[in-house]
């Protein structure tokens, strides 16, 4: 059973142990989907309600789905909800439906979603789980978001399609897809040394904090 709270969730998925940058899931929508804003945004709120309602589809019927088959009905489960999500986009956003094309299907294999099925939803209650794949989508949304931003202000000088009030020098790099990839390294990179560096203090800390009290105890005997 879970003993988190929602704040705790919330930290963990969107910063802690955010799926993209601790995690290395969900890379191949982030190098495809993140030359425009409005791409990424559309992705992630996808991914978001696929993998909230997916999470607690699965934990509401955990205790009825047989082991060896539970992986095929997740799979069913999240396919049912990415139908949906290619549906709403085909008629209410029939141009972002285009250019996102086949990456709104492949929701469907998103290792974030089975992750956090397989992981969380499988052994804990309904609504800390829906709350864990919200979580673990928002956290994937605001990274896709964050690369989108660097790739269209610098490659089409826009935000959401809207152009800046200044000219300068496009980067024609930024447009293409090597340029998510050395983006998102960059992010992991910094993320994951300062967590390092973060625990390393902790540790410090708390080796300090033993170190005192052992000697504290040693004194009074």
């Amino acid at each position: 059973m879970a003993t988190e709270t929602p704040k705790q969730v919330a930290i963990r998925n969107i910063w802690t142990d955010n799926q993209v940058l601790r995690q290395i899931l969900g890379i191949c929508s982030a190098l495809a989907v993140t030359n425009r804003m409005q791409n990424a945004l559309v992705m992630g709120l996808g991914v978001m309600f696929a993998t909230a309602l997916s999470s607690l589809t699965v934990s509401a019927i955990r205790n009825y789905i047989p082991g060896r088959i539970r992986m095929i009905i997740q799979v069913f489960i999240i396919s049912f909800y990415v139908i949906i999500i290619n549906i709403f986009l085909q008629a209410f956003l029939p141009d972002v439906s285009k250019q996102l094309g086949p990456y709104v299907g492949l929701i469907i294999t998103n290792c974030i979603i089975m992750g956090r099925l397989e992981s969380y939803a499988a052994k804990n209650p309904p609504v800390v789980s829906l709350l864990d794949g919200l979580f673990a989508g928002a956290g994937y949304t605001i990274v896709l978001l964050f690369i989108a931003t660097i790739r269209e202000i610098l490659g089409f000088g826009t935000v959401f399609g809207l152009a800046l009030p200044f000219e300068f020098t496009k980067w024609t790099l930024m447009v293409m897809p090597p340029a998510a990839f050395f983006i998102i390294g960059t992010m992991v990179w910094a993320v994951n040394n300062y967590q390092a560096k973060k625990e390393e203090q902790q540790g410090v800390v708390r080796s300090g904090s033993l170190t005192i009290q052992k000697k504290a105890e040693g004194g009074t005997n």
